[in-house]
This record gives C-alpha cells, structure tokens and sequence, in this order.
C-alpha cells in the first residue's frame, strides 16, 4: 500500500524514509542476509522459480563456485572446506518453495555484488535499458540496483526507468525516489545516462 515503511530484517523502521516511494511486497527474512546485491539476486531467481525455469538459476559464490539451485533441489548440499566448496548428496530431492528459500540465503552468505558483477553482462548501449537490467558497483561493500519497469516516448525515444535496491543491513525491497529530478520522480530517464 501507498506509505508502507521500509523495515529492516529485526522488523525495525528504516532511516531515512525519504529515498524511496514505495515498498515490493516480498519478505526480507528474519535474518542480516538479504542486502542490495542479494535482493537483485532474489528478484531474478523468484521469476525464474515461478516460471518453473529451475535450471537457469545459478550463481556464483565470491571463490567462483556455482552454486547451481537444480543441485540444490536434487538433494545435494555445499560442502565447505577452507576456500573450497563442493557438492554432497545429504537430503532428498525437494523443489518446494521453502526449500528454494534455504538455498538463496546460503547465496546471499557467499554471493554478492563482487561475485555478480563477475557473471553479469555489460549493457553496450544504455538507451537500451531495459526490465531486469542492473546499475552494479562490485567490491566489500559494493551497491547494486535494479531497473523494475520502463517506458518510452514514441515520439522523442526518451526512456524512463524505476529503480529498486535493498541495502544494508538487509531490508525491504524499495522504489527509490529520483533525488535529481523532483518532477519525474520516482523515474528516472536515459538522458541522464548521455
């Protein structure tokens, strides 16, 4: 609903309140996990787990490891010894939603925006930006935001984009407010990017 606050992991309010607009109804977890690359992430495996498109959800831990979530749901599990990480069948195979939920907060412990900036690919052209592209700075700590709809004008080509992150410690996911362009707020446009 309009005027829904941000709430951190602990159920707490976030402050500031005046960087985003809005919040997407989807769970944070009771846990410090789910931050601004982890989010990106959870975006991209919820879709893909709704569509039932199992095997293209993956990601690569920080060491390099893919952490492949069809393994996952077969019934292995990680294995941790020192740097190293390997597969080990422990359970049963189970692709239940709860289970996909235990396997992205391994993800977001071991994955983040070091790791993804590794596995995404670079946009060439930004006027092409589209649903789904990311804005991604990698390192500890690094930032990532995602692009969450757009639109074009037909006649001058203009694209207008919104923009959700979560952030530390881990939150609600959010709709940031433009805070360069009070009018077109909470969009952004790709003259920006020129």
């Amino acid at each position: 609903k309009n005027g829904t606050k941000v709430l951190l992991y602990n159920g707490k309010i976030k402050t500031p309140e005046d960087v985003y607009v809005g919040v997407l109804d989807i769970d944070v977890g009771e846990k410090d996990l789910q931050q601004c690359a982890d989010a990106v992430m959870r975006l991209r495996a919820e879709y893909l787990f709704g569509k039932g498109r199992y095997e293209e959800i993956h990601f690569n831990f920080t060491n390099g490891f893919n952490a492949d979530y069809v393994k996952y749901a077969e019934g292995n599990r990680f294995k941790f010894k020192g740097n190293s990480v390997f597969w080990k069948k422990t359970a049963e195979r189970d692709y239940s939603y709860e289970n996909f939920k235990k396997y992205l907060e391994v993800v977001y412990t071991y994955a983040g925006s070091a790791s993804l900036t590794k596995e995404l690919q670079k946009i060439k052209n930004l006027a092409d930006i589209k649903i789904g592209d990311i804005f991604i700075q990698g390192g500890s700590p690094g930032h990532a935001v995602i692009v969450i709809d757009s639109a074009k004008s037909k006649v001058t080509g203009e694209k207008i984009f919104l923009l959700a992150q979560s952030y530390m410690p881990a939150q609600d996911i959010q709709i940031l407010k433009n805070p360069e362009d009070e009018k077109l707020s909470p969009w952004y446009s790709n003259k920006i990017l020129d």
